[in-house]
C-alpha cells in the first residue's frame, strides 16, 4: 500500500468556493494568505470585517489574498446559506476577497485545510480553533508563518504582512 504523503503547503488543498466550485488553493503560489473563519452574527464581526476590508484594499496589489471561510461551530453564530453569507459581507463590509463553503474546522468533521493549518500552528491552549476570527498568515509558498487569536485585531498584524509581502 502506497503512503499517502502529508501535505506540505496550503497549495496542495482544493476547497469549495461559496457557490459550490472546486478552488484549487496553488492558484494563490506567490501571494502572502491570512485565512480567517469567519461569522456574520459574533460580537466580533463588525471589527474583524471592517479590519480585514481595510488590510485587502491596502495590500491586495502589492500580494495580499484574504481567504474567508465561514463556521457555524461557534455558537451558532453563522446560521445562514452560503448565498446569504456571501450577499451580507460583500453588501455590508464591501469584501472583495473571496468568501468560500461554509465548513467546520474543529471536530471529526474539520475541512481537511483546517487540519493541515492547525497541525502548522497550535494554539496556546492545543490546536482547536477556540472562537470565530482565529487568523492564519500564510507566506507565498504556502507554509503557516503564524497564528492568531479571534481577538488579535487584523490591524495589529499588519506588520507580520508587511514583512511577508517584502514592504519596509
Amino acid at each position: 500500500m502506497a503512503s499517502q504523503s502529508s501535505p506540505q503547503s496550503v497549495h496542495s488543498f482544493t476547497v469549495k468556493d461559496a457557490r459550490g466550485n472546486d478552488v484549487d488553493l496553488s492558484i494563490y503560489k506567490g501571494k502572502a494568505l491570512l485565512i480567517v473563519n469567519v461569522a456574520s452574527q459574533c460580537g466580533l464581526t463588525n471589527s474583524n470585517y471592517t479590519e480585514l476590508h481595510q488590510l485587502y484594499e491596502k495590500y491586495k496589489d502589492q500580494g495580499l489574498e484574504i481567504l474567508a471561510f465561514p463556521c457555524n461551530q461557534f455558537g451558532a453564530q453563522e446560521p445562514g446559506s452560503n448565498e446569504e453569507i456571501e450577499k451580507f459581507v460583500c453588501t455590508r463590509f464591501k469584501a472583495e476577497y473571496p468568501i468560500f463553503d461554509k465548513i467546520d474546522v474543529n471536530g471529526d468533521s474539520a475541512a481537511p485545510l483546517y487540519k493541515f493549518l492547525k497541525s502548522s500552528k497550535g494554539g496556546l491552549f492545543g490546536d482547536n480553533i477556540k472562537w470565530n476570527f482565529s487568523k492564519f498568515l500564510v507566506d507565498k509558498d504556502g507554509k503557516v508563518v503564524d497564528r492568531y487569536a479571534p481577538t488579535t485585531s487584523p490591524l495589529s498584524i499588519e506588520k507580520d504582512i508587511k514583512k511577508l509581502l517584502g514592504i519596509s
